[in-house]
């Protein structure tokens, strides 16, 4: 994997606060192009994964702008490793 840099904490922090009208829809990834790659461990899965989707909360989904958000109850990083761990 490249030595790319994953967004700092205040970034993730605005992307997650960033209002879905305001977004400009040009600047998001299609999730359709994100390939997980199944042969990295499960933590280098997740930064590989932030790398390729940019903005971990906004993202195009079949034409749709997609924007999460989270009740607060597991981080970010355990959503992601629950999503991209595959050998469940």
């Amino acid at each position: 994997m490249e030595n790319k840099m994953l967004p700092t904490l205040e970034e993730l922090d605005e992307m997650a606060r960033m209002d879905i009208r305001d977004v400009d829809q040009s600047k998001l990834v299609d999730i359709s192009t994100v390939k997980i790659n199944t042969d990295l461990e499960v933590e280098e899965r997740i930064k590989d994964y932030i790398l390729q989707i940019k903005n971990p909360y906004c993202y195009i989904s079949h034409g749709v702008v997609v924007k999460l958000s989270f009740a607060g109850k597991r981080k970010l990083e355990e959503c992601l490793k629950s999503c991209v761990d595959l050998e469940k």
